[in-house]
């Protein structure tokens, strides 16, 4: 602890340092700078009588952090302190690659398992497969692992090792993996095809391309025009009719892809995005710098409640310049500007220092997305903008598509399943028992049979919200002595088994889709899942019958 102390006791001259060394780069008004000094000094000196004179000694890594994140929680969501050492995600941010072995991570009901190895990579080569559930990591079990601390555990410098146990269906014993971290550049184009029959004819004439994008990285412009160019190569002939850059999911990342890869489709020169802050630093306005790759090819932009920041400023533009069309959802609405701050020690700050506003002038940034009552004020402003040809669109809440398409909700049998991770397992099982299927692979009704025994016999218990509503009903009869209720009970009780077995083959084909997605994950890799869930994909369906029919697109931009 005395060395604590001795770190503690000069902690508000330091303080008051840095104030004033920053101050050289910031003109503070007299009273603030005041304000600032003063309020550093008082809390310098309570953070050193807490250090030293608490009843209970107090690590003085730990108070700093509790304050520090106190602080910040008045704030709004995206500025953080990063301590040292804990900068991995975002160098994958900003760089798009990392050390690491190569393994998508996630949890299925209680267990984390590999949802996906990343073609050629070490976990991928040394033979880790997608669905093997995941037991120990470097030694330390899974069970007392969350998904970050196994992500965490997997990145490294390039050239470490570490070890990865994993049980694997059909297997006896568990299998252990020696993996040798690598530079790993994800392609942060998860997929590029067309969309429907390639035959298709149309009267806007060609093929619809499709490429799908999962995060803005330094990578991500020259990865999505090597993607856009491979369409245009491939459709030639018959054309590229148009294109979908679909957007769900993709959380954002850097500025300046989001600004190149627009880019590709707006004239050169158009206004991409701008940001607004409190110092004039902080105010710029990106434009496209370079001749558009695809000026006049339709497009569509697909978009979803996870899609944000990034993803959002290329929709804006889009939509704010009539260039395409956004279908889908609306956006998450995250328009907020962060910098990355170095502070002493290794440790980082994540600032917001601006707020992004479209071509148009609408804020992205939606108000249930702030914390602090003073930013909520600032978004408040549900005001209507106009697009280039005269569209209203409206601002303070994400980005609004311009012909919404809900995805079709599940049935309560499917959460069922889904709650239970009943496909991704019976995937592993249909894996281990069968030889490794193509592309071309569908379920049958066999298969569908086969799923039906398996979670007989393995005894899998997956209730509807119903069943689960009316289980609780019966608790609560029971417990208030309403026995007369049990008849009534048990024949509802019959009536919600008879209907869950009849949603067997009421939704057969939806069934079929999860499990053929599922088992193409084992052999044919993510690519091939992609594909086959774009089959029964509502919203890329719609898109590519907006891009087919010139009429509709059309009339959807006016």
């Amino acid at each position: 602890m005395k060395n604590g102390l001795r770190r503690a006791r000069p902690f508000a001259v330091a303080l008051v340092a840095l104030v004033v060394g920053a101050a050289g780069g910031f003109l503070w008004p007299d009273d603030d700078f005041f304000a600032l000094r003063k309020n550093f000094e008082i809390f310098g000196a309570a953070y050193e009588e807490l250090a030293t004179g608490y009843v209970e000694e107090i690590p003085p890594k730990e108070l700093m952090r509790a304050g520090m994140d106190a602080m910040l929680a008045d704030l709004d969501p995206y500025t953080a302190y990063i301590g040292e050492g804990k900068s991995a995600d975002l160098s994958i941010i900003q760089r798009g690659s990392y050390g690491g072995v190569g393994l998508r991570v996630g949890r299925r009901g209680e267990r984390l398992v590999v949802t996906a190895p990343a073609r050629g990579a070490s976990a991928y080569r040394q033979g880790v497969r997608a669905g093997d559930l995941i037991k120990k990591v470097d030694g330390q079990p899974a069970e007392a692992l969350s998904k970050k601390d196994v992500q965490n555990l997997l990145r490294g410098e390039p050239g470490t090792r570490v070890t990865l146990t994993v049980e694997r269906a059909g297997e006896v014993e568990p299998l252990t993996f020696t993996l040798s971290r690598e530079q790993v550049d994800p392609d942060a184009v998860a997929y590029r095809g067309f969309l429907g029959r390639d035959s298709a004819k149309a009267p806007s004439a060609g093929r619809v391309g499709y490429v799908k994008l999962e995060r803005f990285t330094r990578e991500s412009p020259a990865q999505t025009r090597k993607a856009l160019q491979a369409l245009r190569e491939q459709a030639e002939g018959a054309g590229l009719g148009g294109v979908v850059l679909d957007l769900r999911g993709n959380p954002g990342g850097l500025l300046g892809a989001a600004v190149e890869i627009s880019g590709f489709f707006l004239e050169k020169g158009a206004e991409v995005v701008s940001t607004r802050g409190r110092t004039e630093k902080a105010d710029n306005t990106y434009r496209n710098p370079s001749a558009p790759l695809l000026p006049e090819v339709p497009l569509v932009v697909l978009v979803d409640e996870i899609s944000a920041s990034a993803s959002e400023i290329v929709a804006g533009a889009v939509q704010d310049h009539d260039r395409g069309l956004v279908v889908g959802e609306t956006t998450f609405g995250k328009g907020l500007v962060q910098v990355v701050r170095e502070l002493p020690y290794g440790a980082k700050l994540k600032m917001t220092t601006a707020q992004y506003f479209t071509p148009s002038g609408r804020s992205i940034q939606s108000v249930s997305h702030t914390r602090s009552d003073s930013l909520t004020r600032a978004y408040q402003q549900d005001e209507t903008f106009s697009t280039d040809d005269g569209r209203d669109v409206e601002s303070s809440n994400g980005i609004a598509p311009d012909v919404r398409v809900a995805p079709p909700a599940p049935s309560p049998l499917e959460e069922a399943l889904e709650r239970r991770a009943a496909f991704f397992f019976f995937a592993n099982e249909y894996a281990a028992t069968h030889p490794a299927v193509d592309a071309s692979f569908s379920p049958t009704d066999q298969t569908l049979a086969a799923f039906r025994d398996w979670l007989e016999t393995e005894g899998i218990d997956y209730q509807t919200d119903v069943q689960r509503r009316a289980s609780s009903l019966a608790g609560a009869l029971r417990t208030g002595g309403y026995d007369a209720a049990n008849d009534e009970m048990d024949a509802l009780r019959a009536a919600l088994r008879q209907e869950k077995q009849n949603g067997f083959e009421e939704h057969a084909e939806a069934l079929k889709e999860e499990l053929r997605a599922e088992i193409l994950a084992r052999s044919a890799g993510e690519k091939a899942q992609i594909r086959a869930s774009l089959r029964h994909d509502t919203q890329a369906r719609r898109a590519a019958t907006l891009l087919r029919k010139e009429g509709a697109y059309r009339d959807a931009l006016d």
